[in-house]
């Protein structure tokens, strides 16, 4: 599927995802579109690193925790010479190399410039940012260059917003597409209800800051 001359870069940012991130890995590690794989241990206190090395991706470890964006950024940093990125989150159930590929497929063809999945079937969410934007979902392909000059860093949970905004203001349009049967470990079911609830609405604090900045 890929031109050979293509070098594609998997990043996931992830805090505290030892429990999660295993199949996530054992997925995309198989998938020879993927020339390597970063993930971005985002000061966890778990052993996210740990598992992310044993199922052979390349990780970067943060001190602490600096949040979604720069997790994503770091990871970017870390994915030089790459031509796309894709981007996935740690949580995600049910995972199929279908789904890699039906981000990555459009965008290495040349048909666009940049994707993003929206959940479809798969357990019920309980996310309601998801639920009312799923264009904020973390599951993207895009060409690297297009990362350039994006201040992503310090958005947190807004960098789906904050990476929407910059790629609209440079005209690039993205492509939604639809993931069947996917979706994700609710914060709630990982930390606990009122952990679990307080990392929610921090979530929705963030992503409601990058709002006027649209």
């Amino acid at each position: 599927m890929a031109n050979s001359r293509e070098c594609v870069s998997l990043v996931i940012p992830a805090y505290n995802e030892a429990d999660t991130i295993g199949p996530v890995l054992d997925v995309v590690r198989r998938m020879p579109e993927i020339d390597q794989v970063i993930v971005v241990s985002d000061g966890s206190t778990d052993a996210t690193a740990v598992v992310a090395r044993m199922a052979g991706a390349r990780v970067v470890e943060l001190p602490t925790n600096q949040g979604k964006g720069a997790a994503m950024h770091m990871g970017v940093e870390a994915a030089q010479g790459s031509d796309v990125i894709v981007f996935l989150d740690a949580d995600l159930v049910g995972l199929t190399p279908a789904h890699v590929r039906a981000l990555l497929e459009p965008v290495l063809s040349g048909e666009v410039e940049a994707t993003v999945g929206v959940f479809e079937g798969g357990r019920v969410s309980t996310d309601l940012a998801l639920a009312l934007a799923p264009f904020l979902s973390g599951q993207r392909a895009l060409r690297r260059h297009l990362l350039e000059k994006v201040a992503i860093g310090e958005s947190g949970f807004g960098v789906e917003l904050a990476l929407n905004r910059a790629l609209k203001r440079r005209g690039v349009s993205i492509r939604e597409v639809v993931l069947q049967d996917l979706s994700q470990v609710m914060k709630e079911e990982k930390m606990g209800l009122a952990k679990g609830l307080a990392a929610r609405m921090r979530m929705y604090w963030e992503i409601i800051r990058e709002i006027p900045r649209i």
